[in-house]
């Protein structure tokens, strides 16, 4: 890694590999499929990896990002979102000729606004009813108002119902496993009353989407999901690091000593390329070693031991990879030390 101008972001391919091997046998045997999140990545290589590895499908957390796995060559591609601002609408059922999209809805102005898009350009775009298990954010409530969307879905001939999103993002970093557990026992006594009154209903839904990295293993066994969405699974993290997941760390930021004084030092890398928001990152491999804290482009050290030297190179470890990832425009990847490609981080800023 002596040649990476820092800051950079590193990922360790074999770690990489390792992961998502390890997620993809899981799965494996399973009725449940995965349907990975690019919003961890943002990068088309990977994805394409976690298809080759058994996934079924991406899964995306806005327009912009389906646009470019669209454009990627991928063919099966949700919207784990609401997309409701009418030009993004128009730019869905035009995504919707080259793919299948589906999209998450929770009202029925949305409904219609996205079965009249899809209508005027001849597509056919699939709707799962977005339903609030315990996150407080998007959904409906329960079975009533789940009932209504799916019915005024099905009477559409230009969206087709395909079944329900439920996601227990209020769980998934939840350190206790106990209590993960729980959480998701709730979310299946309130899914599975939502199936039965849409079954008594004469509507059968197809997929039940939710998941992540967090729970893959309890929402992934002996229940109504179809899909799971984790993500955070191929890089990991210092916050997902507290779950004790079977998986590696495999993304760290490369950073240079640019100031070393007894007892300190001062690196190149600051919060525009390392996200803060779970707290600060830790020194890779690096004795006595800590962040005291970030500033823009600066890495404030406490080095107890006078361990580093001037423009020495250390990782850093980030609390969050995802927003991390979102900083940057490519990934440096490594096998033994050595930068073996650059991936370009397409998805990066992809938020409309």
């Amino acid at each position: 890694m002596e040649n990476i101008e820092t800051p950079a972001l590193v990922v360790d391919i074999d770690a990489l590999e390792r992961n998502i091997a390890k997620m993809a046998r899981f799965f494996r045997d399973r009725k449940v499929r995965l349907r990975p999140h690019f919003k961890t990545h943002k990068c088309p290589r990977i994805a394409r990896m976690q298809i080759e590895a058994g996934a079924g499908g991406i899964t995306c957390a806005k327009l912009g990002e389906a646009e470019v796995l669209v454009q990627a060559g991928f063919g099966d591609v949700l919207i784990a979102n609401q997309v409701v601002d009418p030009p993004k609408i128009a730019r869905i059922a035009e995504l919707a000729r080259e793919a299948k999209i589906t999209v998450a809805v929770d009202n029925a102005e949305n409904v219609d606004e996205l079965a009249k898009a899809a209508e005027k350009t001849g597509v056919t775009i699939h709707l799962l009813v977005e339903v609030d298990v315990g996150m407080n954010r998007c959904g409906v409530e329960g079975a009533e108002e789940t009932l209504a969307l799916a019915r005024r879905i099905s009477a559409s001939k230009s969206v087709v119902f395909e079944g329900l999103q439920a996601y227990e993002g209020q769980l998934v970093l939840n350190p206790e496993l106990q209590q993960r557990r729980e959480g998701v026992g709730r979310m299946v006594r309130k899914i599975n009353s939502i199936k039965e009154q849409l079954a008594k209903n004469g509507i059968a839904i197809k997929e039940i989407s939710g998941g992540g990295t967090g729970t893959y293993n309890l929402t992934g066994s002996d229940t109504p999901w179809t899909e799971i969405q984790a993500g955070s699974y191929v890089f990991m993290d210092l916050k997902y690091n507290q779950l004790g997941l079977e998986f590696e760390n495999a993304l760290t930021l490369l950073a240079m000593v640019i100031h070393k004084r007894p007892g300190a030092a001062v690196t190149d890398a600051g919060m525009k390329v390392c996200s803060v928001e779970f707290g600060l990152p830790q020194i890779k491999a690096a004795p006595g070693v800590s962040v005291r804290s970030l500033s823009e482009e600066h890495g404030n050290l406490v080095d107890d031991d006078d361990w580093l030297r001037y423009r020495q190179k250390i990782e850093y470890l980030p609390s969050h990879s995802c927003t991390t990832v979102n900083l940057h425009d490519r990934l440096f990847c490594v096998r033994d030390g050595i930068l073996e490609e650059i991936w370009e981080i397409s998805g990066r800023g992809k938020s409309r």
